[in-house]
C-alpha cells in the first residue's frame, strides 16, 4: 500500500471544509479504517474492534453534513493537507478509546467503547480474515503494547513517516510522551524487521475484508424468551411495589445458565465472564479447512460431555482459582498461572480412561481439567504454554496420561495416527486407533529420565491434503499436555537449503535421531516446543577409523530460550556418540544462531589423542589452539597426550568465530 505523500514541515491545518474531508474519507476510507483497527485496543474483541474502526473514520468529517446528498467521486488526485487532518481525526479518536477514568473497573471496556454509535449489527460477528503464522505473532506483540505505541508502528510501517514526523503526530493526537511510545514502537519493529509495513498491508489487520458468523441461534433464542420473562417481572414488581410493601428476602434466586442448567444469577450474569460456561467460545466444525491460522483456534469442541454445563463450570472455576476449587495445578516453571483475562475456548469435554475431562484454550495456553470418575482424588488442572502454535505443535494434546499410557486428542486436520519407536529407525510404524472424537489408543510413554532407554515411543502423523500435501511429522511425549514436535536439518550439499530444518520422517533423519533419542530424557515438564537435530559437518577419522557426523541438538521452549547439546557421532557400531557441550540459554542452532564450531579430544584405537574440529556451513578455516590454521571445515591435529581444545572458525566473510562456553 502506497503512503500519500507528506510534507514533514507543514502541520495539517486546524480545522478543514467539509467536502475536502469527505473526499479524503472516501478517497482513503479503507487505509484509514485500517489505521484505526491497529491502535483500537485489542482487549476490546474482534467484532467490537472491526465496528469501532469504521465509527471512528465515519465519525472524523468535520460538523454537519451539507445536505447536497450526493457522495464526491474519487478522482485519483492526492490530498495531502486533506489526508493529514483527516488522519489526526481519526489517531485522536482510536487513542482515545484506552484512556479510562482513575476508579474504572478494569474488567470493564472503556468508557467510550460503551457509547452506542453507528455502524451497529444484529445477529452478526464481524473479523478480519486470518492470516498467516507471521501476521499472528505481529498481533500478538501489537496486543502487548500501548496504543500509542501501536500508533506509532503504524505510522512508521503503514505511513513510511520518519520520526520526527511520528513524534509530532502523536503529541497532536494527545500523547503525553511520544518519545516513550516511539521506544516501544521501536521494540516492535526489531521484531518485524522490514516485512513490518507488508504484513501491516495483509488482510489480517484489514477490517474492510472480514468474515462474519451468526451469533448463537440457540442462545439468541433464550435470551428472547429471558428479555420477555424479565419486562413481565419488572411490570409485576412495579405492580407489587403500588400495591403493598415488599415481602421479606428468600433465598437466592436462580436463573437458567443459557445451557439447559441452573446457575446462581450473580454467576450467570457475573462479573467474570471467564467463569460462565454459556460464554465459551466454539469453533465451527469445518473451520480448520478453510482458514489460514492453522493451530488451536482451529479445534472444533469434542467429545460427549461439550453440554455438561456443570463440569464446563467446575472446570472454570479450577481454571481461575485452583487453590479455591480444591485442584492440584501442575505448569513447567515459564507458564503463566495467572486465571484467563477472558472466556476460553472449548476443545473437548468428555470421559477418558475413568476421569472426566475438559480441555481449554485461552489464546496462549492450553488447560487440561480431570477429575476421576470414581471420586477416588481430587480433581487436576494442567496448564502449557501454547503461543505461536502451528500445523505441527498445535497437532495435539494430552488428553489422559494413566499407566496403560498417553492418550492424545488429535487436531482436527489430523488425518493419520501411527506411533513407531524413535530408536529402531528400520522398524515398521504400526497404526493408531482413533475414536470419532480424535482421541487415540493409549501410547507408552517414554522412559522417566535415569531408567534405562531401551525404547522411545513417537507419534507419527499425517496432515489432512486439505491443508498440505503429504505431510507426515513427529511428536512425542515429554510429559506435558502438549507434545513435542521432532525436526531435522540434513548435512550441507545433501540438497535441503541452508538451515532448513526438515520433518523427521526420512531415513536419514531417523537413523541420526536412533543415536542421539534418549537425549530426550530429562526433559521433562520444561515447557519444550520442539527438538530438531542439526547434522553441521561430516569428518573423516585419522587412522582411518572410519567417519563420524558432529550434530548440534537444539531443545526450543514455548517461552524462546533454547537448550543445545553438541556430539559427535561415529558411525554406528564402532562407537558411542560423544556428547561434546551442553549449554542454554541460547541462540545456538537456530536461525538466529547459524554459524557453529566445535572441538573435542577423541582417542584413536591406537591410543594416540587427536584433537578434532569442525564448524557450519560457512566456515572457511579452523584454528585448533597452540596449532596453525587450517583450511576446510574439519580439522584433526595429533597431540602428545590427551588434550584440552578450543576452537577458532574463520567464516567466509572474514569474521571469526569462538566456540560455545559449555556448562
Amino acid at each position: 500500500m502506497a503512503p500519500l505523500p507528506h510534507r514533514p514541515d507543514a502541520a495539517p491545518p486546524a480545522r478543514i471544509g467539509l467536502d475536502r474531508a469527505e473526499a479524503v474519507v472516501v478517497e482513503r476510507y479503507a487505509h484509514l479504517v485500517r489505521l484505526a483497527h491497529l491502535v483500537l485496543p485489542p482487549a476490546l474483541g474482534r467484532h467490537r474492534r472491526v465496528l469501532l474502526a469504521h465509527g471512528v473514520v465515519q465519525r472524523a468529517l468535520p460538523g454537519l453534513t451539507t445536505g447536497r446528498g450526493q457522495v464526491p467521486v474519487p478522482d485519483g488526485s492526492t490530498d495531502p493537507v486533506g489526508y493529514a487532518w483527516v488522519r489526526g481525526q481519526v489517531l485522536s479518536a482510536a487513542l482515545a478509546f484506552e484512556h479510562r477514568p482513575r476508579l474504572w473497573p478494569r474488567r470493564l471496556p472503556p468508557p467510550r467503547a460503551l457509547r452506542p454509535g453507528l455502524p451497529a449489527v444484529w445477529g452478526l460477528r464481524f473479523f478480519p480474515r486470518a492470516g498467516g503464522t507471521e501476521e499472528l505473532a505481529l498481533d500478538r506483540v501489537l496486543a502487548e503494547v500501548s496504543a500509542p505505541a501501536r500508533a506509532a508502528f503504524a505510522l512508521d510501517a503503514l505511513e513510511e513517516l520518519g520520526t520526527e514526523d511520528v513524534a509530532a503526530l502523536l503529541a497532536a493526537a494527545g500523547v503525553a510522551d511520544p518519545e516513550a511510545a516511539l521506544k516501544e514502537a521501536a521494540g516492535v519493529r526489531a521484531r518485524t524487521g522490514e516485512a513490518a509495513g507488508v504484513l501491516l498491508a495483509s488482510q489480517e489487520f484489514d477490517p474492510c475484508q472480514v468474515q462474519t458468523r451468526p451469533t448463537d441461534l440457540l442462545s439468541r433464542r433464550r435470551k428472547g424468551r429471558l428479555v420477555g420473562v424479565g419486562l413481565f417481572a419488572v411490570a409485576a414488581s412495579c405492580a407489587l411495589a403500588v400495591s403493598g410493601p415488599a415481602p421479606a428476602p428468600g433465598p437466592e434466586v436462580s436463573e437458567a445458565d443459557g445451557k439447559g442448567g441452573v446457575a446462581p444469577v450473580a454467576e450467570a450474569r457475573g462479573g467474570t465472564p471467564a467463569l460462565n460456561p454459556a460464554l465459551l467460545r466454539r469453533t465451527d466444525a469445518a473451520q480448520w479447512a478453510d482458514t489460514a491460522r492453522v493451530d488451536f483456534t482451529a479445534w472444533p469442541p469434542r467429545g460427549g460431555r461439550t453440554e455438561d454445563t456443570e463440569l464446563l463450570g467446575r472446570a472454570l472455576r479450577a481454571w481461575s482459582s485452583p487453590e479455591a476449587a480444591g485442584v492440584k495445578l501442575s505448569r513447567s516453571r515459564t507458564t503463566p498461572a495467572v486465571p484467563p483475562a477472558g472466556p476460553p475456548r472449548l476443545l473437548y469435554a468428555g470421559d477418558v480412561a475413568g476421569a472426566a475431562v475438559v480441555l481449554l484454550h485461552d489464546g496462549s495456553r492450553a488447560a487440561r481439567y480431570a477429575e476421576p470418575l470414581n471420586g477416588s482424588s481430587p480433581p487436576s488442572l494442567e496448564v502449557a504454554r501454547t503461543d505461536e502454535a502451528d500445523v505441527t505443535t498445535a497437532a495435539a494434546l494430552v488428553v489422559s496420561r494413566t499407566e496403560s499410557g498417553v492418550r492424545f486428542l488429535l487436531a482436527p486436520w489430523v488425518g493419520e495416527a501411527k506411533t513407531r519407536d524413535l530408536l529402531r529407525p528400520g522398524g515398521d510404524a504400526r497404526k493408531l486407533r482413533v475414536d470419532e472424537d480424535g482421541v487415540t489408543e493409549a501410547v507408552a510413554g517414554p522412559p522417566v529420565a535415569g531408567a534405562s532407554c531401551e525404547r522411545w515411543p513417537v507419534v507419527r502423523l499425517r496432515s489432512s491434503p486439505r491443508i498440505v500435501e503429504d505431510h507426515a511429522f513427529l511428536v512425542t511425549d515429554l510429559g506435558e499436555l502438549t507434545a513435542a514436535h521432532l525436526s531435522y536439518t540434513p548435512l550441507p550439499g545433501s540438497g535441503a537449503g541452508a538451515r532448513a530444518p526438515r520433518e523427521a520422517t526420512g531415513e536419514t533423519a531417523l537413523a541420526a535421531w536412533a543415536r542421539v533419542g534418549c537425549r530426550l530424557a530429562g526433559l521433562e515438564r520444561s515447557g519444550v516446543r520442539s527438538v530438531n537435530t542439526w547434522d553441521f559437518a561430516e569428518q573423516t577419522l585419522p587412522e582411518e577409523a572410519g567417519r563420524a557426523v558432529w550434530g548440534c541438538t537444539r531443545v526450543s521452549t514455548w517461552q524462546g530460550p533454547g537448550h543445545v547439546l553438541v556430539h559427535l557421532r561415529p558411525e554406528a557400531g564402532r562407537a558411542a556418540v560423544r556428547l561434546v557441550g551442553e549449554t542454554g540459554p541460547t541462540a545456538a542452532c537456530s536461525r538466529f544462531g547459524q554459524h557453529l564450531v566445535a572441538s573435542t579430544a577423541w582417542r584413536a584405537p591406537s591410543g594416540r589423542w587427536y584433537s578434532l574440529a569442525a564448524g557450519s556451513r560457512e566456515v572457511r578455516a579452523l584454528t585448533v589452539s597452540g596449532h596453525e590454521r587450517e583450511q576446510g571445515r574439519t580439522a584433526a591435529v595429533r597431540t602428545d597426550g590427551e588434550p584440552d581444545p578450543r576452537v577458532t572458525g574463520h567464516l567466509s566473510g572474514g569474521d571469526e568465530l569462538t566456540e560455545l562456553e559449555y556448562r
